[in-house]
């Protein structure tokens, strides 16, 4: 089966290819470097021909509100239009969860955005709403940064591993449209301050870790719930500690 991969060469893109590709399939990485750019549509009805599947696990360079709206609408507009001219059966997206709870965070609007048009689009969808990456902690403790400490949350938090993302994304796409959601976390939950406290001491990152229930997270505001699933959702095999040690390998 022929799947397009908008984003193959990212993170999670490079992941969900090879693992399609191991199963048989011919999995396409579609992104700027090979001339797919979703954003203004250029090669986009030249590599969906034939494809009976599209994941989109594409992200905007920028992550300021105005850039990251402005990305999604434009690429998921022209992705849904090329499918729909070129008969593609499954369209599947990376999300986030939490993404309708956050509603002062630009980039969690500009996702509900993107969800909004695959749903009215009419091809057949799956959305996978994924909690944050492991990989992204570093990042996160950057963002919290205040007077030389990092500021967090008190919030739960069950950061996913890019494999386990992967190994969902590609399982879905392989299934029947869901025409609807599913949430994938990983398989421990715990307040953000401990989780990122104790990738700063793996890492051997003296950063003081300050517990401060009113931090924002990327300027948005959460409670105890936005960051976690509140219901079902899917959960990864690799913990914290497992991907701590392969970190440190």
């Amino acid at each position: 089966m022929k799947i397009v991969v908008i984003g193959g060469s990212g993170l999670i893109g490079a992941k969900t290819v090879a693992i399609l590709r191991a199963k048989g399939h011919e999995a396409v990485a579609a992104s700027p470097r090979n001339g797919v750019d979703s954003v203004t549509g250029a090669g986009l009805n030249e590599a969906l021909r034939g494809a009976q599947v599209v994941i989109d696990v594409s992200n905007a360079p920028s992550w300021a509100p105005d850039d990251v709206m402005a990305f999604f609408r434009a690429s998921t507009t022209n992705l849904v239009k090329a499918e729909a001219a070129a008969g593609v059966k499954h369209h599947v997206a990376l999300s986030v969860v939490g993404t309708d709870r956050m509603p002062d965070n630009g980039y969690f609007l500009a996702k509900v955005a993107q969800e909004k048009l695959i749903a009215e689009s009419g091809v057949p969808y799956s959305i996978v709403r994924a909690t944050q990456f492991l990989e992204f902690l570093g990042g996160i403790a950057d963002a919290g940064m205040q007077d030389g400490k990092v500021h967090l949350s008190t919030g739960q938090f069950q950061p996913i591993a890019a494999d386990d993302v992967a190994a969902n994304v590609a399982d879905v796409a392989l299934g029947a449209p869901l025409n609807g959601i599913v949430d994938i976390a990983g398989p421990e939950r715990a307040p953000l301050h401990e989780i990122v406290a104790r990738y700063l001491k793996s890492q051997g990152d003296a950063r003081e870790v300050v517990v401060d229930p009113k931090a924002t997270y990327f300027g948005g505001t959460i409670d105890e719930d936005s960051l976690v699933p509140t219901g079902d959702a899917r959960r990864g095999s690799i913990s914290l500690e497992q991907w701590l040690q392969r970190a440190r390998a």
